[in-house]
């Protein structure tokens, strides 16, 4: 062994001379190729590409749309250069949306908030060596310890909190929590309380880790029916006292000994979108409410999302948001509101929304889209971006797609009263054949 070393050890030696002293090569050695020089290069879209007309549109989409496993579908298709509406199906028909209504929150966001707003969770000191973890309304805020992963993306840590209050020298005896940052119901009458250890919710509080999940990083994870206290639990582990947390309000005007600030609010949005996270859309909502001068309240959030949107000049007629994360069968949106909100973000005349097709999960590669497009309807991989939208007996599809000759087009699928099972492949179809549409 030690002379195959030393043999590879002179080798190498006299390889290194030959190359140091000459650019002559040994004879019989074989000449390298030259490096791979690579240009990466994103081409833009083109303004002037084809417009599909409506006729082309209706001609080519006629075989996807005669499949029954759509069940009852409503739809709207535009041009995202001109806004001109090439297809609909019942479009003002309000719809049950499931996850699609996200579009709505997600947008209201866009429309209401600076793009870079990050929300502070604070800890401050009580009485006898308690301190106190005062919500804000972010569930981002993550139980992993430093350096290791997250859910969601950038998120602050309770560890980084523990870490700044060790640095005071305070002796913490005690964790409290303060949840006052939001008020009234913490759950819809419309939600099953089943669907906190189903993995789709939490109680809706002002202090949330990891949006209630039990196991941070697993996306289905059980939730927590008791969010604020069991972040607290997690702040007082970290500090090494009892978990014993109780409820308290931060007197006014105490001392900030450790805070942690939020990733800002378009990539907590894009986690929002991709992930399909009900608890982060829930919380988003109130952000805005208390941002514009509504309630701190989920109601207060509804209405938020209504108004921003309504004083954006999107018709909301008949529109009915029994929540604005889609968790609820009571909802009500039409696909032309969706359709018209994706198109004003792909068009140019809004640039306060553009960012909402960088958060639409990609086909076959992102978020909820990730395992479809993948094996069936994978000629539309890559080239569709759509929020989805599942409950049982509703699916939707709603994002932009850029046809073969480069033209992108908006879309709302709906499809009502089916199986999410057939419903799901049939819109995709759909979406596939926008891809591959010449449509003229």
């Amino acid at each position: 062994m030690v002379v195959l070393i030393v043999v590879a050890a002179i080798v190498l030696v006299i390889a290194l001379r030959v190359d140091q002293d000459s650019d002559a090569l040994p004879e019989g050695a074989v000449p390298q190729p030259a490096p791979a020089s690579l240009t990466p290069r994103i081409n833009p879209v083109a303004a002037d590409a084809p417009s599909p007309t409506p006729d082309g549109v209706r001609a080519d989409l006629t075989q996807a749309l005669a499949n029954p496993d759509l069940g009852q579908l409503s739809g709207e298709i535009s041009d995202a250069v001109s806004g001109e509406t090439l297809w609909s199906a019942t479009p003002n028909q309000p719809m049950v949306p499931a996850s699609t209504i996200k579009v709505l929150t997600a947008s209201a966001a866009l429309v209401s908030l600076p793009h870079d707003k990050r929300i502070t969770t604070t800890v401050v000191a009580g009485k006898a060596g308690q301190v106190i973890l005062v919500g804000a309304g972010d569930p981002t805020l993550s139980v992993q310890p430093a350096g290791e992963e997250t859910f969601f993306t950038d998120a602050p840590r309770i560890s980084d909190l523990a870490e700044q209050i060790k640095k005071t020298g305070m002796k913490v005896t005690s964790v409290a929590v303060d949840t006052s940052g939001f008020s009234g119901p913490t759950m819809t009458e419309s939600w099953d309380p089943a669907d906190i250890a189903g993995g789709n919710i939490t109680p809706i509080e002002s202090l949330i880790a990891d949006s209630g999940r039990v196991e941070p990083l697993e996306i289905d994870s059980p939730r927590t029916a008791t969010p604020a206290v069991t972040a607290g639990a997690a702040l007082a582990s970290e500090l090494g006292v009892d978990g014993a947390v109780v409820q308290a309000t931060a007197p006014a005007g105490a001392q900030v000994i450790a805070q942690v600030e939020s990733a800002p609010l378009v990539t907590r949005l894009g986690d929002m979108m991709r992930a399909s996270d009900n608890v982060l859309a829930e919380t988003v909502s109130i952000e805005i409410a208390m941002a514009t001068g509504g309630r701190p309240t989920m109601a207060g959030g509804i209405d938020a999302v209504r108004k921003a949107l309504s004083d954006y000049g999107f018709n909301m007629n008949g529109t009915v948001i029994a929540d604005v994360s889609g968790l609820s069968e009571d909802n009500r949106v039409s696909a032309g509101l969706l359709d018209k909100v994706v198109n004003a973000g792909a068009g140019t005349a809004q640039p306060k929304l553009r960012p909402l097709l960088d958060m639409l999960p990609v086909a076959g590669a992102t978020g909820t889209l990730a395992e479809r497009f993948a094996t069936e309807n994978k000629a539309g991989a890559g080239w569709v971006r759509a929020k989805t939208g599942t409950l049982t007996g509703a699916s939707a599809l709603v994002g932009v797609v850029q046809t073969r000759e480069g033209r992108v087009l908006s879309f709302a699928l709906m499809s009502n009263g089916t199986s999410p099972d057939v419903a799901r492949p049939a819109l995709d179809t759909i979406a596939v054949a926008l891809r591959d549409c010449g449509c003229r």
